[in-house]
This record gives structure tokens, C-alpha cells and sequence, in this order.
């Protein structure tokens, strides 16, 4: 995780800065390289032209994000508008790998350091802390600690306790910054009037460290440094510090410091997982339906108290642990499980439990309560990390398509829910069935595609094509010029797995999207109702 941040001058970079162009609409960028600097040149439809010096690299694991500064009119170093995604050893629009809408130009993105730094960087605790202390009433900004994402019951209580010392620690990092010394006293009012000057002064300069290093999980970890036998806290310490937490202990302790930055569901996209709406703070929002929401949807369900990220992950891997995750999804990696489960550590338990054969794929643990349906970085459907059952109302009743279908692709959702019903003891209204899926004769998957929204349709859409359902190519081919360019890239990835190929330029104009489209399946592709209201979308 070091290199999550990089100097473009020193970084080894994989992105074609050959000259390689790439074209959106009507616009162009270029990416050429002159002595030891990166540059990329933006050209308009209009006939303008900007270069941009590279000056960092972000991420580096799936894809590589860049910013850089106007080489004329220097300034801030703000967010380039292309990455280079490694799965497809090509560029694409930056911004494209969450649910925003389309863009109409190429155009450089805001300050970098707005909207990537805290996350992609280590960063002081203070300035991470502020928006817990402020409350509510804070102006939103990057790398607030993540409580505000979960509902009430499932928060960290962070208090002042001595007010001095706090306001003391305050004006010390304002100071630093370059800020106004503050002139409030009580503790919420202080941490909000700071958080105005974290929002506009926070830049490279007041990093505690490029990249996320040490500190960025462990803390300061003074302690420790000058004697190993003192293990480090992984939650907030500070003289004026309390942090209480209803399901405090060393996992949960170890999952919020993940969840730190990997709580993403700041795309305006309306929609989450259990039937929910990103605007449901307070009354269950739901889970992401893409990468980097993992940590947040961990503390949402039933093992995070007892069982930290790292019993799966290694943060310390350099990424290097894709064999061994693919190992926890199957039986053998039901080991991780059963230090707390381990009523169904014998094959006959496990088989009574899970109604599937204990050495096949429904034997692993995680085949029905980790079940694969987020939109992967890397164009692959990921694991969910909300941990609960397949039989959980809330996504049997709230959420297209039944979890079960992921791997019975042939079902109907009748047919599913009886089955379910007949193992377990739930029982699902019929009628709320037929809502969601037009009947209940109807194929989970299929009906998904007819009737489901967007981040649905992209899973029913992976889970046909691997299938090679080709009776599907009618209902999937409309998501081709869809409102959402994400859902695009999903519609063209498993058209092309099922036709054998999909020859579609998603930079393209819409109309010579729709023609591509068209003449990719064999009739002509219309636009589909949008799924929700436009909104301003940020970027990623």
C-alpha cells in the first residue's frame, strides 16, 4: 500500500506515455514523455489546448490514476482525466469506475488535494478525527472517519475530554497548515471551524507520509517504537481523547481503521444493497455495490466484533494474495470460519446446515454468505462483504436478484423461494416476489435484466455471460448506451463473452455509440429508461 501514492518523476509507471492518444467524443489526450517529465495534453473539440505535467501517480494495483499541474499557468495539482486500467491494458475516462454520469468532454478534474489525497496518503489523526467530533452539523469532507456511513447503533462514540488540551492541539495543527488561529471554544463548534481549513489548506506539504505508510493503520505508535513489547492501539489515543464503541475489541478495532477508506459510496448513485438509498444514513442506507466499500460493509454485518479484515487479508502483502483469497472460497478456506463456528466443522453438520455437498462449491462458508455480486476494479464480480445470509429478508424482499441465482442461473424466483423455505424456517410474501420480478415464474436473472436497476443488472449481466446465455443478448444490449458508463463497460464485457466479440468504442459519441451498438448484436439498440434522478456526480 506504499505505492498508493507516488512521484511520477521516480515511480515506475505501466500507462503508454509513447504518445498514445486517447480519444473521448469529440476530445483527445495525448500522453508523450519529454525528458524525465510525464505530460498529457488535453485537446478540445473546440480546437483548445492544455498540457499537464504529471507530478503524481495514484494506486497501482488495478489501475493507475495521475495528477499533475498546467504547465503554463502552474497552480494546483489537479486530478488528469484518464487511468489506465490494467485488466484491459487500456485507458478510460477517469471517474468511469463508479456509478457517475456520463461526461460530455475531457476535461482536467478538481484539486487532488480534495479529493484523494487523505485516503491515498497517511494523514494525521487530528485531521481525520474532526468530523466525528464536529457531529452532524459538519461540512462533509475526504477521509472523515467512517461512522457517519453506518446506522447509529453500529457508531463510535468520539469525546473531548479536556477541552484545552484539545483547542491547544487544534491551533498547533491550524498553525501548520497555514490557517487562522481558531475562535471557538466548545469542542464541536472548534472541530467544524477546523474543518474549513483542513478543506482548503490540506496539500502534499502536510502529509505525514506519501503513500499509506505505518502510521496510517497503526498510528503514532510512539510506544511501541521504543519498546516492541508494547503492541500499538489501533484506535485514536490522544490526552483528550475517549472513543467508546458498543462492539469495541480488537477486531473491530483492526475493521474501522480499514473501513477508514474503504467506505466508498460517495458516487450520488441512489441505490444500494438491502433495498436501500445512499440517503438513509440513519435508517439503514444499505450496502456499496462496488470496490472500496468493503471495510464499511464489514461492520454492517454479523462478524466484524469477533473476526478482524486481516483474517483474510494481508495488509502487509503488497497485493500479492489473490491465490489465497481464491482458497477462502472454497471448503478448505472454511478454517477461517470455524474458530467461531465450529458446530459445523463435521461434513454431516455442514451438509444439514447448508443443504449443499460439503466438498463442493456450496460447502464453502462464503459461496452463500460473501456471495460474489459487487462491480470488481478489475471487471470481475467481487465478494460482498455485508456478512449475512441469503435468506435475510431485506435481500430476498429488497434486492434483485436472489442471492441463490448467482449460482443457479436456471431458477425461478418461485422456485427459489420455496426451496429456501423448504430448508430454513422463513417464509416471503409472494406478492412483494411479484413485484420485483413480474411473477414468479419469471427466470431470476432475466427478470433482473428487464426489471432490476442498474447495479443488478450488472450482476445478472456477469453471471448470464459466464454462463453463455445467449437468449439474454435482447435484454443486455440496451445497458450498451445506458445512463451509467460503468454499466457499459459490464454490458459490453459479457456481450462479448457470449458473442465472442462486442466491437464497441464507450468513447464514442451516442451516435455512433448506438450504431456500434446495434451492429454488435444484430439489431438496433434503443436507450433505456434511467433508473433515478440526474445529479451533479463528483469524481472518483
Amino acid at each position: 500500500m506504499h505505492r498508493m501514492t507516488r512521484d511520477a518523476r521516480s515511480a515506475e509507471i505501466r500507462a503508454p506515455f509513447d504518445g498514445t492518444t486517447f480519444r473521448f467524443k469529440g476530445d483527445a489526450v495525448v500522453l508523450e514523455q519529454r525528458g524525465g517529465d510525464r505530460l498529457m495534453r488535453i485537446e478540445t473539440a473546440a480546437g483548445t489546448s492544455e498540457t499537464y505535467r504529471v507530478t503524481r501517480v495514484i494506486g497501482g494495483r488495478t489501475r493507475e490514476d495521475f495528477a499533475g499541474v498546467d504547465e503554463r499557468a502552474g497552480g494546483e495539482e489537479v486530478v488528469l482525466p484518464v487511468s489506465y486500467v490494467f485488466a484491459t491494458h487500456a485507458l478510460r475516462y477517469k471517474g468511469y469506475s463508479v456509478m457517475v454520469h456520463e461526461r460530455d468532454g475531457l476535461r482536467a478534474g478538481p484539486a487532488w488535494s480534495r479529493t484523494c489525497i487523505f485516503c491515498h496518503n497517511t494523514v494525521p489523526e487530528m485531521d481525520r478525527l474532526l468530523g466525528a467530533i464536529g457531529g452532524p452539523r459538519s461540512h462533509g469532507y475526504q477521509g472523515e472517519q467512517v461512522d457517519a456511513w453506518l446506522s447509529p447503533d453500529r457508531r463510535a462514540r468520539v469525546e473531548v475530554t479536556d477541552t484545552a488540551a484539545f483547542a491547544h492541539d487544534v491551533a498547533s495543527e491550524l498553525e501548520r497548515l497555514g490557517g487562522v488561529q481558531p475562535r471557538e471554544q466548545d469542542p464541536s463548534r472548534l472541530a467544524r471551524e477546523a474543518i474549513d481549513v483542513v478543506r482548503n489548506a490540506f496539500d502534499g506539504r502536510a502529509l505525514v507520509e506519501e503513500g499509506i505508510g505505518c502510521e496510517a493503520c497503526h498510528g503514532g505508535a510512539r510506544a511501541h517504537a521504543s519498546n516492541p513489547a508494547v503492541s500499538p492501539s489501533f484506535l485514536p489515543t490522544a490526552s483528550w481523547l475517549r472513543v467508546t464503541d458498543a462492539h469495541a475489541g480488537p477486531a473491530e478495532a483492526i475493521n474501522r481503521v480499514c473501513a477508514r477508506c474503504h467506505q466508498v459510496l460517495f458516487s450520488r448513485y441512489p441505490f444500494t444493497w438491502e433495498g436501500g438509498r445512499r440517503e438513509q444514513r440513519d435508517h439503514g442506507a444499505g450496502g456499496s455495490h462496488i470496490n472500496s466499500g468493503e471495510g464499511r460493509d464489514y461492520l454492517l454485518g454479523g462478524c466484524s466484533g469477533a473476526m478482524a479484515c486481516t483474517a483474510c487479508h494481508d495488509p502487509h502483502g503488497g497485493g500479492n494474495d489473490r491465490e489465497s483469497l481464491q482458497a477462502l472460497g472454497t471448503p478448505a478456506g472454511n478454517r477461517v470460519c470455524l474458530g467461531c463456528h465450529s458446530e459445523f466443522a463435521k461434513p454431516d453438520a455442514l451438509r444439514a446446515h447448508a443443504h449443499h455437498d460439503p466438498e463442493g462449491a456450496g460447502g464453502a462458508c462464503i459461496a452463500c454468505h460473501m456471495p460474489r455480486k459487487n462491480m470488481g476494479l478489475d471487471g470481475a464480480l467481487t465478494r460482498y462483504h455485508r456478512i449475512g445470509s441469503p435468506t435475510d429478508p431485506a435481500r430476498v424482499l429488497g434486492d434483485r436478484p436472489l442471492e441463490c441465482a448467482l449460482c443457479h442461473a436456471d431458477r425461478t424466483a418461485g422456485a427459489l423461494a420455496s426451496t429456501m423455505e423448504s430448508w430454513w424456517p422463513v417464509r416471503y410474501p409472494r406478492q412483494r416476489l411479484e413485484e420485483l420480478y413480474g411473477s414468479l415464474d419469471a427466470n431470476v436473472l432475466r427478470a433482473t435484466l428487464e426489471r432490476g436497476k442498474p447495479h443488478e443488472q450488472a450482476v445478472a449481466m456477469a453471471v448470464l455471460a459466464q454462463a453463455g446465455a445467449r437468449d439474454a443478448v435482447p435484454l443486455i444490449a440496451p445497458s450498451l448506451v445506458g445512463e451509467y458508463p460503468l454499466i457499459r463497460e459490464w454490458a459490453k464485457r459479457s456481450l462479448a463473452s457470449i458473442l465472442g466479440r462486442c466491437d464497441v468504442d464507450l468513447a464514442a459519441t451516442d451516435a455512433v455509440l448506438r450504431e456500434q451498438a446495434s451492429r454488435c448484436v444484430g439489431f438496433a439498440v434503443g436507450v433505456p429508461a434511467p433508473a433515478g434522478g440526474k445529479e451533479e456526480d463528483p469524481e472518483d
